[in-house]
């Protein structure tokens, strides 16, 4: 990833593209005041900078549920019995492998990573701390927090300078 520089433009798609990426490239253009053709080239220089990773749907949890069902989702803490850098690696391979981790964090002090998990059921929770968990012997501590309703998600970085 190479390194740019931004200006107030740059910042404004960025801003855009965070409330809604499916906006048409005219329609983000209009709405940055700029032309189509500059709002790419500038859409395509982010995206070749590593700014922007990837664009994806945000899913509504209420509406899917009548669909599929409710789920579970948990925030996990763990804590591992040895710290060193090749055991952090090693456990947080793994985890970033199961597609039920939606969330990975490694964070200090405390627990050494904070997951949010999600699924389907408790029977396939129980599953996910079997295979990740329980039969990781590095593995000191679970912690477990089940979300009982969604009050706020979001994924929007600040754009304001610190």
């Amino acid at each position: 990833m190479k390194q740019i520089s931004l200006n107030a433009m740059d910042i404004q798609i960025l801003a855009q593209l965070q409330r809604d990426a499916s906006l048409s490239n005219q329609d983000l253009a209009r709405a940055v005041h700029t032309s189509a053709p500059t709002c790419l080239r500038r859409i395509k220089r982010m995206r070749e900078a590593g700014l922007i990773e990837r664009q994806i749907a945000v899913l509504n949890p209420e509406a899917m549920a009548q669909t599929i069902g409710h789920g579970l989702s948990a925030i996990v803490e763990i804590t591992l019995d040895r710290q060193g850098a090749e055991e952090l690696e090693r456990f947080e391979t793994r985890v970033l492998q199961d597609a039920a981790v939606q969330q990975c964090y490694r964070v200090s002090p405390g627990p050494d990573f904070v997951l949010v998990v999600h699924t389907a059921h408790m029977p396939a929770y129980q599953a996910l701390v079997q295979r990740l968990f329980t039969s990781d012997a590095n593995v000191r501590n679970v912690k477990a927090f089940f979300s009982v309703k969604r009050s706020k998600f979001g994924a929007e970085l600040s754009l304001q300078e610190v």
